[in-house]
């Protein structure tokens, strides 16, 4: 079991990696840890996240105001976004 990012997650990832990284020392690699946690909770249990879309589901980034968008699959998950909880809501519809 495995968590495949689709091109525009990994993307947005690296570059929200990139802007805590210019926040401070240590944030850009705390986000990324926080994201991999999310990431492995919906993993573990593909069920737990609230549902987004109809066929997507999203956990939320402890201690960063994000969410990790995917759906469950026979190998794991997909993630569609890394997401902020507060810009432009719903521009990652149309990925799934």
């Amino acid at each position: 079991m495995h968590a495949r990012f689709i091109a525009q997650a990994r993307l947005e990832f690296l570059k929200e990696v990139a802007y805590y990284n210019k926040q401070g020392a240590g944030l850009g690699a705390a986000f990324a840890q926080e994201v991999e946690y999310a990431t492995a909770r919906a993993l573990a249990f593909p069920g737990a996240g609230t549902p987004a879309t109809k066929s997507t589901r999203r956990v939320y980034v402890k201690r960063f105001p994000f969410f990790v968008v995917y759906r469950p699959s026979k190998e794991g998950i997909v993630v569609f976004a890394v997401a902020h909880v507060s810009r432009h809501p719903e521009y990652w519809w149309s990925r799934t």
